[in-house]
């Protein structure tokens, strides 16, 4: 019998290498480098090759995914948050539960890859020492005690900021601008925060003539915008202030040119949110069908003001048949129902929510179910943006959606 030299046959269940595991490094960096971050995120627990290879500081190499990240009208919606990609017209959904361990939460601000949160936080996951109980207020069990934290949902880390009084998470509006800079408005003062410098939060009086409504920040301006109510009890007026980042002390100042003309007597309820790339400022409500105070809205109007040549402009104007569902006349009309037209229109803009923020603009009211109008900014100017549907909006069965963009990324980790 001849001897056979070849060595052991393989075991019957081993399976070939992959190819991909022949590449060379560089050819496999540069085939990754053509994922989308979703699909570089999906793919990371595949295997411990790409494991290794798309680690956070390659990842941070990929363009951030621009997400609209909704708010669920209660802090307890699961653990995880629903996010919607424009570009693929996909609903995405956001676990929190396997990193951050509070189980009820709401966002409300981001900058880019970091998302700010407010949790509750039970007694026993506070540390006990005098030195904390001493930040912090006495909170009941309607008001449970809240901090806020910052997170990368994609690097599933976190970390809690120092502890503030219930009062500024029950009425502050969060703003969230680049390197970790974060302020908190309410009507009387200002609380800001920045890693870099004493990572404390400061205080700054506001020498505003009432709570500001909206406040955004614009990034290529580096200031903070708001709009005022200077009217009577009776009759708002809309006034618009600013304040540069640097100056948040004393430096609140009305923006007013005599060539805008009555341009905040035209829209109700205004709100103001950012446009893109923060060289505008978008200024959103319903248009009024006249200057009587009790006039009706005949549609929802967004006007622009450029930050360079300080104009305003129209920007956009929903639709007549979008505007519609929002004052429950096509909800009447899938019914069988009559409604009143005139007093469709003057409530209905009363329950459009609006929210987004670098050029994109989104809206939603308890007569849309299940889906949101959405429009876009033309950076040309000319078209008056682009308006669409968004439709198989996931749970929130109930309450009136809000939200903001998020762009999702391994730029920044807290």
């Amino acid at each position: 019998m001849d001897s056979d030299d070849s060595g052991p046959d393989p075991p019957a269940d081993a399976s070939p290498t992959a190819p991909i595991h022949h590449l060379p490094p560089d050819a496999l960096n540069n085939v990754l480098l053509r994922l989308q971050l979703r699909d570089a995120v999906v793919c990371r627990p595949v295997s411990r090759l790409f494991h290794e290879a798309l680690s956070a500081q390659f990842l941070a190499l990929l363009p951030t995914l621009r997400l609209l990240l909704l708010r669920h009208p209660r802090p307890d919606g699961g653990g995880c948050l629903h996010a919607f990609d424009p570009d693929r017209r996909h609903w995405l959904r956001l676990p929190f539960t396997h990193f951050l361990p509070y189980h009820s939460f709401s966002p409300v601000a981001s900058s880019t890859s970091l998302l700010y949160l407010w949790v509750e936080t039970s007694p026993p996951a506070l540390p006990s020492s005098s030195s904390s109980s001493s930040t912090t207020t006495t909170s009941s069990p309607a008001h449970p005690p809240k901090s806020l934290a910052v997170c990368n949902p994609f690097a599933a880390t976190y970390r809690l900021l120092p502890p503030l009084g219930s009062a500024w998470a029950r009425h502050g509006t969060v703003l969230a601008g680049p390197g970790g800079t974060v302020l908190v408005l309410t009507e009387l003062a200002a609380l800001s925060y920045t890693p870099a410098g004493s990572a404390k939060w400061m205080k700054h009086p506001l020498s505003l003539p009432s709570k500001p409504r909206s406040p955004i920040l614009a990034s290529a301006a580096a200031a903070v915008f708001a709009l005022c109510d200077v009217g009577t009890p009776w009759r708002s007026q809309w006034k618009l202030f600013s304040c540069p980042l640097a100056m948040l002390t004393g430096g609140w100042a009305p923006v007013e040119r005599s060539s805008w003309g009555d341009v905040f007597e035209i829209l109700k309820r205004p709100r103001l949110l950012a446009g893109a790339g923060g060289r505008r400022v978008l200024m959103i409500g319903g248009l009024r069908s006249s200057f009587a105070m009790d006039a009706p809205c005949s549609t929802v109007l967004i006007l622009r003001l450029d930050l360079t040549t300080m104009e305003w402009d129209e920007a956009g104007r929903m639709p007549a048949n979008m505007y519609r569902c929002f004052t429950g006349l096509c909800e009447a009309a899938a019914q069988g129902n009559a409604m009143p037209a005139a007093a469709a229109a003057a409530g209905g803009n009363n329950k459009v929510k609006v929210f987004g923020g670098d050029g994109k603009v989104w809206f939603a009211g308890k007569r849309v179910r299940g889906k949101l109008a959405m429009w876009e900014e033309d950076e040309i100017g000319t078209s008056g943006g682009k308006w669409d549907w968004v439709d198989g909006v996931p749970g929130y069965s109930d309450g009136v959606y809000r939200g903001f963009v998020f762009d999702g990324g391994f730029t920044a980790i807290p």
